[in-house]
């Protein structure tokens, strides 16, 4: 082989470790930095400060750990962009022959990537204003043009990802078809490009209807619609835009929702859920259903540490799905049990829709996690009773072996640690010790610990994936969150929340009417969009209507969060009947068809909460 054979060789290596980790050493400085900094913080207050009396600011910490934490969030979206893993509603799309859907590929992807490049445009000029012109950040007196320079690099290098999914697209769908997308989006883009004038809610509107029937990925569509509007409107500038993108994400709450999804991804990677299930069949199995109910308790445990639906059935299911069936369980029950059961996930506290839902509707979201409680067991409850009555039914037995007394103790030690995440959470939080950033934070230290020192899931082979999975899984939701912001502003702008209100409670003004249509269009929307999206787009909407008819906004947010999180477990986006049909090989329709009965028991759960306020907030009013 020639030197110049090996030289290329080593480039085309190099070009293609670049090409698979650039933004991931980043990512795992800028998550460490940000759970340590905030981690910091608490101790610094009750170890420094209470026990020792020194006296200090943490301001600069706080600030530096929201700048990670942004910087982190938009440099994951790349890599998502590579897998294609952004949140999207594809019933349009999915019912396509595959011709068009490859055309469709196409268009979305040039879609996406005029956006981005649009966007790295205006970040630039923004960071050369900071330059020229600097602001400096209240805490540490740094320039802005620093945290300010992660918005052009992270959408050039989102383009560049786009690019190279283009190329891959076009090659794969033919010239003449792909041509043929490229000219079919031009065309639907005329109104836009030829700056017709067209109202600012009509820009919106049918850009966002449009985007989403062609599986335009949901956050780009809110993105991209805001600015059609902007770019076609008379008193705004598209501009605007720019500076959005950093200030929706400056917020020490929305935080706690990457700190979260990072405990429960280390937990979950650690080898926390075989401790729990362990634990939850000891203490339940030896019932009729035994391992069903096991299944559930566990789920409902682990619902106190991640927060997500989809993260629970996919920590539980890969132990909880083999072992039912290995007790002789159906296995299309078992996987239709863990997908129900894993929505309980962002019922109990803490739940990544209810942080958003708080951000939102300006509620309490220490309230909101309390009002979860007792919800979240009524379902579990419910699920457990089903599971008995369909066990006894089909003989399906508890485990009859009798266990030593030493056996149980060590049992409860080795889950000691699991359990401990859920008393650092709550404890955390009312007992005024943290804020619910802080606990999550706290939570996502203890589980790296935890871990990697305790459980060993977390090992110097897998620690850095295990990091980058953090930041990838949360920032599916962020990146949604920080591009809504510009659309929601120019929804309050034109006043359209109001507007829909006044129209609904003009056809019915009777509360308990107007809750049940809200029921009846929240099952069908989380039915087909994501939970954490869902929540986005309609919260400014449904909560005002809520508040005209005298419903408490915690209450509300309950019921919002129940509707949707049924949506994990309803055709044809439940994204929990896709994670158990992977888990157990199952088709999806399979899965859900099992799921049918369950689902109907928790619709059942949904609208006693609904019309028993107290169910919700029994707790938030006795003890916050």
């Amino acid at each position: 082989m020639t030197a110049s054979t090996l030289n290329s060789a080593g480039n085309s290596g190099i070009l293609h470790w670049l090409d698979e980790n650039f933004e991931k050493p980043f990512l795992v400085i800028a998550l460490l930095m940000a759970v340590a900094l905030i981690t910091y913080q608490v101790l610094f207050r009750y170890i420094a400060t209470n026990l020792f009396g020194m006296a200090g600011s943490t301001a600069e910490v706080e600030e530096l750990a929201i700048w990670c934490f942004i910087w982190l969030s938009y440099l994951s979206i790349p890599l998502i962009i590579k897998k294609r893993a952004h949140i999207r509603i594809t019933l349009f799309f999915d019912a396509m022959p595959q011709r068009i859907q490859n055309m469709l590929w196409v268009l979305d992807e040039a879609l996406f990537l005029v956006f981005t490049g649009v966007l790295a445009y205006l970040c630039y000029n923004l960071s050369m204003m900071q330059i020229a012109k600097p602001q400096f950040s209240p805490a540490m007196g740094i320039s802005y043009a620093f945290p300010y320079a992660v918005l052009p690099i992270s959408f050039v290098l989102m383009s560049i990802r786009l690019i190279q999914n283009l190329i891959r697209q076009i090659r794969k769908t033919g010239l003449l078809d792909s041509l043929i997308a490229l000219a079919v989006g031009l065309i639907l883009s005329v109104p836009i490009i030829d700056q017709w004038e067209l109202e600012i809610v009509t820009v919106l509107g049918c850009t966002m209807f449009l985007c989403l029937l062609l599986g335009v990925p949901i956050a780009v569509t809110l993105g991209f619609s805001a600015m059609a509007a902007l770019y076609n409107s008379d008193f705004l500038h598209i501009s605007t835009q720019a500076p959005t993108c950093f200030s929706a994400l400056d917020s020490f709450t929305i935080m706690s929702i990457f700190f979260f999804v990072a405990a429960g991804v280390f937990m979950r990677s650690g080898g926390l859920s075989r401790q729990l299930v362990n634990l939850a069949d000891m203490l339940v199995g030896k019932a009729v259903g035994g391992m069903a109910l096991a299944t559930v308790v566990t789920c409902m445990f682990f619902a106190a540490i991640c927060g997500s639906g989809p993260a629970t059935v996919a920590a539980i299911g890969a132990i909880t799905i083999p072992a039912m069936v290995e007790r002789g369980y159906d296995k299309r029950f078992a996987t239709a049990l863990v997908a129900c059961a894993g929505s309980i996930g962002v019922m109990i506290p803490p739940s990544n829709p209810m942080v958003v839902y708080g951000v939102i509707a300006k509620a309490s979201i220490g309230k909101l996690f309390m009002g979860g409680i007792i919800p979240g067991i009524l379902v579990g409850c419910v699920l457990m009773a089903y599971s008995w009555w369909i066990s006894k039914k089909h003989g399906w037995m508890g485990n009859t072996e009798k266990l030593p007394f030493r056996q149980v103790l060590r049992t409860l030690w080795e889950a000691k640690w699991a359990l401990m995440v859920p008393v650092i959470i709550l404890g955390g939080i009312y007992g005024g010790i943290m804020t619910p950033t802080e606990a999550a934070a706290i939570s996502a230290s203890y589980g790296l610990f935890v871990g990697t020192f305790i459980y060993k899931g977390i090992t110097r082979k897998n620690f850095f994936s295990v990091c980058v999975e953090c930041c990838t899984t949360s920032s599916v939701i962020i990146f949604l969150i920080a591009m809504a912001s510009s659309f929601g502003y120019l929804l309050a702008l034109e006043s359209v929340p109001e507007t829909i209100a006044k129209a609904i409670l003009s056809v019915a003004s009777n509360k308990y009417l107007v809750l049940l249509l809200i029921n009846l269009f929240l099952l069908v929307v989380g039915a087909l969009m994501e939970p954490a999206a869902a929540t986005i787009i309609l919260t400014p909407i449904l909560a005002p209507i809520a508040v005209k008819l005298g419903v408490d906004i915690v209450h509300f947010g309950i019921i919002m969060t129940v509707n949707l999180a049924i949506g994990f477990i309803t055709p044809p986006v439940g994204t929990n009947l896709f994670v158990g049909s992977a888990v157990s090989g199952l088709k999806v329709e399979v899965v859900a068809k099992a799921a049918l009965p369950m689902v109907v028991l928790m619709i059942a759960v949904l609208f006693l909460l609904t019309y028993i306020p107290e169910l919700s907030l029994f707790l938030p009013n006795r003890m916050m």
